[in-house]
């Protein structure tokens, strides 16, 4: 299919890390159709993942479980995209309320993705591959399409100026000096069996801090308790930018630590578009499939790995054999030896 030099429409409305995960496609499918006008639909409490991107023209939004949570909204939607006048649809993943607002929108090619109710409006309509990394996975849509070279940079989000400005003055704010080395923590994440310890946490940032790191929790203000919980465990003073920051502004804040160290989560996929070494704790999820999309990460698996999310993730650990096994035994000197692998383990290293 010939993509250069058309009006192209990219459709997807999952959650953070997947929507980060979509931005190796976005630079592979400018990459094919250098000439064309791309716009990407998302979900408008997640564009500052996309807002600043340089490969695209336009980002349209939909507030999904807002205000344009209700039937009439997703086709006033469609309507929209279809007097918007664009070739190609292009869908990522076969969410259901996407696939619907994709089917309606009058388009003369649309391809991609698609629930199982709309495939007949797809034409290819491409499977995901659940063998595949979820990023790999939504390249094979340009794959399907014909595009033989998928040239991306990975995992990127471009904070605005007004998110640089907003981190900047909070470390300034903060005392951070020049000179200081950040190590980084999100300890939530949206699954509970992803969640390491909190008390885990404390122990590891207790760790660092006295080898001369400046400790800083992130996360959303949905993570204020846990973070509350590892703050009381701690003998040492992190700073504190839980609930303080956007999804453009935690990329831009992300920029200027050493390390991460992170659950299974959407921030993880945010430090890695900023470049930044992650250590990541992975319990019932599978880093094939959703893992860190860079070379530079440590995985921090339980040794031995526990079998009970064998068939697949669960959201809750109901079996008693296993009782979140996964992350329980994984162990504080665990993650402390992977920081290591990417950061000086004694002070005197920092001079």
């Amino acid at each position: 299919m010939e993509l250069n030099r058309k009006r192209i429409l990219v459709t997807f409305l999952m959650h953070l890390g997947d929507l980060t995960l979509t931005t190796p496609f976005i630079r592979a499918l400018r990459q094919a159709a250098p000439d064309s006008y791309i716009a990407m639909l998302v979900d408008e409490k997640l564009k500052d993942v996309v807002l600043h991107n340089p490969c695209l023209d336009e980002v349209i939004t939909i507030d999904k479980k807002g205000r344009d949570n209700h039937l009439l909204s997703l086709i006033a939607c469609a309507h929209k995209l279809s007097g918007m006048h664009f070739d190609i649809l292009l869908n990522l993943h076969p969410n259901e309320r996407c696939s619907f607002i994709c089917a309606l929108t009058k388009v003369p090619v649309r391809a991609g993705a698609a629930n199982w109710l709309f495939k007949p409006w797809f034409r290819p309509c491409t499977p995901l591959d659940r063998t595949k990394h979820a990023a790999d996975m939504y390249l094979d849509v340009l794959t399907q399409l014909g595009v033989k070279k998928l040239q991306h940079h990975g995992l990127e989000i471009f904070p605005g100026e007004e998110n640089t400005e907003t981190a900047r003055k909070f470390w300034e704010e903060q005392g951070v000096k020049p000179e200081d080395r950040l190590v980084g923590f999100n300890i939530g994440s949206a699954v509970e069996t992803k969640r390491w310890a909190p008390e885990r946490f404390a122990d590891v940032a207790d760790t660092l801090a006295e080898r001369g790191y400046r400790t800083v929790f992130f996360g959303g203000t949905m993570d204020l308790d846990m973070v509350h919980d590892a703050v009381r465990h701690m003998k040492t003073r992190p700073l504190i930018a839980t609930g303080e920051f956007g999804i453009g502004e935690l990329a831009a804040a992300m920029r200027r630590c050493s390390l991460i160290v992170t659950n299974d989560s959407g921030p993880m996929h945010v430090a890695i578009s900023q470049r930044v070494p992650i250590v990541a704790m992975y319990g019932p999820s599978h880093p094939d499939l959703y893992g860190p999309y860079t070379d530079k990460a440590t995985i921090v698996t339980a040794i031995p790995p526990c079998p009970g999310c064998a068939g697949g993730m669960k959201h809750h650990c109901d079996d008693k054999r296993y009782n979140l096994r996964c992350m329980k035994d994984l162990t504080v000197r665990q993650v402390l030896d992977a920081c290591f692998r990417w950061i000086p383990s004694r002070a005197d290293a920092l001079r």
